[in-house]
């Protein structure tokens, strides 16, 4: 990666101030994270899908860009940010998809820990966006943990970072949240 806590630290305040250059130059040190997180967010795309990891970072890199720094406090907020607005392109893109083919009648993924990817269908997309919209009004960390190991692909270390808890608590909420999806993606697959 080669860049230190303190140099991403500098950058993402320098980013916030305004600093343009400072801003490319955080995109840059961090494209391999990012990268990392769409892949795994495209994981089960057909290879025809016209949404590629390259192409989601840059509709995030324009996204995150607009927000003159966020206040991000370091590498794991920033990330956990882009996650955000990672699954936000994924749902605008799905819903853009299903504009061009309605009534697929297809059945939403269900979710599994070993592989929390997004499935091909994009109706499962927004079927996991609408679910965790829902769970964030009855319980938003649940939600976050949720989103941060789903679209993320974070594991319970790397979740518990970026909301700053326990590994043990972020696994007890993470088991409630996915049998309360797997709940909710069940009633609609019927």
């Amino acid at each position: 990666m080669g860049s230190t806590p303190g140099e991403v630290t500098g950058l993402l305040r320098r980013s916030a101030a305004g600093d343009r250059e400072a801003e490319s130059r955080l995109f840059s040190l961090l494209y391999d994270d990012l990268h990392r997180v769409a892949v795994h967010c495209m994981q089960g795309e057909s290879a025809d899908a016209t949404l590629q990891p390259t192409a989601l970072v840059g509709e995030a890199y324009i996204r995150l860009a607009g927000n003159d720094g966020a206040g991000w406090a370091d590498r794991t907020h920033f990330l956990s940010v882009a996650t955000s607005v990672m699954r936000h392109v994924l749902v605008d893109y799905a819903r853009q998809r299903l504009a061009k083919k309605r009534g697929s009648g297809t059945r939403p993924a269900e979710l599994d820990e070993q592989l929390a990817a997004i499935a091909s269908n994009p109706d499962q997309i927004l079927y996991v966006h609408e679910a965790l919209e829902r769970l964030a009004k009855l319980d938003p960390r649940q939600a976050r943990i949720a989103e941060l190991r789903y679209f993320g692909g974070l594991d319970i270390g790397e979740t518990a970072a970026v909301l700053g808890i326990s590994p043990r608590t972020v696994k007890r909420e993470w088991t409630i949240a996915r049998a309360w999806l797997r709940g909710e993606l069940a009633s609609r697959a019927r």
